[in-house]
């Protein structure tokens, strides 16, 4: 095998890239290693072009595989990978959103990275990935204006550390209240993932700015590779647009589009109505003029007038001020009392419903993949974007990789105020439907669910919104838009969402369509997204300004135990008999026991209840002192066994009937009698009991005397 091998020191760790000829009808390949971690990324570029497709077809697939754990994993019946999950999806839109701004606008020719995951240690594969696809996609032929820089930042909420690339147990044991996940290149961000426990918009500005100088040093490194062994870019001419469509649209059309794109209507049917009368026109000429430059070079148009608009005239295509937030509405309940809670938030013309559903413990989901195993997850938000959302006709049902991102993103924005389980035991699960979509439906399912969330009895710490800011960009000016809708959302530089409460920001998310975007401008964006946040709260509270307080009674009812982790095989019973056995008996529907002894149990119509009470006599403790009035059950030589509830018996010695000798305890005490006694000993497993410690006078109101 030939190879070349680099590295560099990355979080204190050594980071390493090889190049071999492992894969050798690749345009560019690189192996990462980090730590135990190791990623193969492969970049391909297609052999024809698809010249006057609308987009740039780039795919990028993040390949998880179970022998990288080191584990024969899947289900019983299939033990292999299928379809990916909701974690490698993730994972390739970080890639992809990192590196599709950097690529030619007029690239139509498919490209395909391919992050296949060869062995996973304590480091997360996913920056590993985008260093990877930063060095194929730079080694390679293909056009594309890297590399770029990417780390993962993270802050100790103890202590205030910074870490870098926080390992997986770092990220999991809970401490942390800030987790960035930041890419760019050249002092600019491109890329942003941010989990925080509602943290302020000065320490988020603050790990940004430290990300761009770790990108600064990894972009070094890469130049340093790509200078020895790149290959030379393939030149890719963009098309140029015939002069006379270009004069035609001038003399016809310009000022038409100025017109109708600033005429302070929302939504893109309007413009495009414009764009199909400017196909008929050329269509119909005596010499038609090709159509598909024509629509390339309506939407050229479009997006040079909305950012002339925006940053030399102030203009918004629907007449809204750069910071004005579109009309609002909140309603929680009133669908369906079937529902357990539901929230309708809009937001101009997005519009979002969404329902909470609760169940028991054992409704978890769980998760069983290559980075995690055995693991149980109790709160899950998804989120669906029908075609009528947006008036189009297409596939009903199912979901793509826009509907996982946009649902773990609203997911991740919610998780800081949900209670923990040992508070609030219940599986929680929202859906957030689209149904009408006129710029970032995403933020407005976290408003509708947190409204679902209050409507449904849930315990929220604090209620949460989210908005979504852009930016135009025009030479060295730029101007920040606040609620991008429409027109804005399609052809601005950037698409920023920011979730987050009263007190501080909860998750962002932000990709651009440009080489990235200064710090000193993602601040700004925050502190206006901080404003729009603030007032899209006031609305959701003066709807519901706090959880019900109870949930819907059509939800399950949950009661908590606690007993000792030795008495769980005593609960369950040999071959789960003794568990069954109360799940019969008192119809309940589910009893879930923790390794740590908590027991969980959800039933519906007191169901609950009756099986807690026998799970507490089944295993309650009795100690020294405890009084009790117990049936008398078996009469011995020596004393008499007494019940003392359905599961525990105890014996009365005979020394502890009487306050002095007696001979016999036949005559004294009858089976089937209530006596009252007190605890005198356990010992081993066993109870002893004392009649005469719980009623010295019981001999002599049985007509016992003390012998003389």
């Amino acid at each position: 095998m030939q190879r070349k091998i680099y590295t560099t020191e990355f979080g204190g760790k050594t980071l390493t890239a090889e190049f071999n000829d492992l894969t050798t009808h690749a345009n560019g390949s690189v192996m990462i290693k980090y730590g135990e971690t190791v990623v193969l990324v492969t970049a391909v570029m297609g052999k024809s072009d698809n010249a006057g497709l609308p987009y740039f077809p780039l795919s990028v697939e993040f390949e998880e595989k179970f022998y990288a754990a080191g584990e024969i994993l899947g289900s019983r019946f299939m033990r292999r990978e299928g379809k990916p999950s909701d974690e490698a999806v993730l994972s390739a839109r970080i890639v992809d959103r990192t590196i599709r701004p950097l690529f030619p606008s007029h690239l139509k020719i498919d490209v395909q990275v391919v992050v296949t995951v060869l062995a996973i240690g304590e480091d997360d594969p996913d920056i590993l990935g985008v260093v990877g696809a930063s060095l194929a996609l730079g080694v390679s032929d293909i056009p594309w204006n890297g590399p770029v820089g990417v780390v993962r930042l993270a802050r100790n909420k103890a202590t205030g550390e910074i870490i870098q690339n926080p390992t997986y147990l770092d990220r999991v044991v809970g401490d942390l209240d800030i987790e960035v996940l930041a890419c760019g290149k050249d002092g600019n961000i491109n890329m942003i993932e941010t989990a925080a426990y509602e943290c302020t918009e000065d320490d988020i500005t603050a790990l940004l700015t430290s990300a761009t100088g770790i990108h600064g040093e990894l972009e070094k490194f890469q130049k340093t590779i790509i200078a020895e062994i790149g290959k030379p870019k393939r030149v890719i001419t963009a098309p140029e647009t015939p002069a006379a469509l270009t004069e035609f649209f001038e003399q016809n059309f310009a000022e038409k589009l100025r017109t109708t794109l600033f005429s302070n209507r929302a939504g893109k049917d309007h413009i495009y109505e414009l764009k199909s009368e400017f196909l008929t026109a050329i269509s119909s000429l005596e010499e038609p003029l090709d159509g598909k430059a024509a629509s390339a070079l309506f939407e050229e148009m479009i997006d040079h007038e909305l950012h002339r608009g925006a940053v030399e005239a102030n203009l918004r295509a629907d007449g809204r001020e750069m910071d004005d937030v579109r009309e609002l509405y909140a309603q929680a309940g009133g669908v369906s009392p079937v529902l357990h809670g539901s929230g309708i938030f809009y937001r101009g013309g997005t519009r979002i419903f969404s329902a909470l559903t609760l169940g028991g413990p054992e409704a978890a989901q769980m998760i069983d993949t290559m980075e995690e195993r055995d693991g149980k997850k109790q709160f899950m938000h998804h989120y669906n974007f029908p075609p009528f959302s947006v008036g189009e006709t297409g596939r009903v049902g199912g979901f793509n990789r826009r509907m996982i991102g946009h649902g773990a993103l609203a997911e991740k924005a919610l998780v800081p105020v949900i209670p923990l389980a040992d508070k609030f035991p219940y599986t929680i699960r929202l859906v957030s439907e689209t149904m009408s979509s006129n710029g970032s439906s995403s933020m407005g399912s976290v408003c509708a669910s947190t409204i679902a969330l209050m409507d449904g009895g849930v315990p929220i710490t604090r209620p949460v919104a989210g908005i979504a800011s852009g930016v135009m960009i025009k030479g060295d000016k730029y101007a920040l838009l606040t609620d991008i809708q429409g027109p804005e959302d399609e052809f601005g530089d950037m698409d920023f969402k920011v979730a987050g409460t009263t007190e501080g920001v909860t998750a962002i998310q932000m990709d651009v369509k440009v080489d990235g975007i200064p710090v000193k401008v993602l601040g700004e964006a925050l502190e206006k997204a901080r404003l729009a946040r603030l007032q899209i709260l006031s609305v959701m509270t003066a709807e519901i300004a706090n959880p019900r307080a109870t949930i819907s009674p059509r939800a399950p009812q949950i009661i908590s135990l606690q007993i000792l982790p030795e008495q769980i095989g005593l609960v369950i019973g040999g071959g789960g008999k003794t568990i069954n056995g109360i799940k019969a008996d008192t119809g309940v529907e589910e009893i879930a026991i923790e390794d740590d002894g908590r027991v969980y149990i959800t039933g519906k119509n007191g169901t609950a209840e009756a099986a807690a009470e026998r799970i507490k006599a089944l295993t309650k403790r009795y100690s020294v002192g405890d009084r009790v009035d117990a049936i008398i059950t078996k009469l011995a030589t020596f004393g008499a066994f007494a019940k003392l509830d359905t599961y525990n018996e105890g014996l009365i010695h005979i020394s502890e009937i009487a306050p002095f000798r007696i001979e016999q305890v036949e005559g004294v005490l009858t089976v089937g009698e209530t006596v009252p006694v007190v605890v005198s000993k356990v010992e081993d497993g066993k109870i002893g009991l004392s009649i005469k410690q719980a009623d010295p006078e019981f001999a002599s109101k049985r007509g016992l005397e003390k012998p003389e």
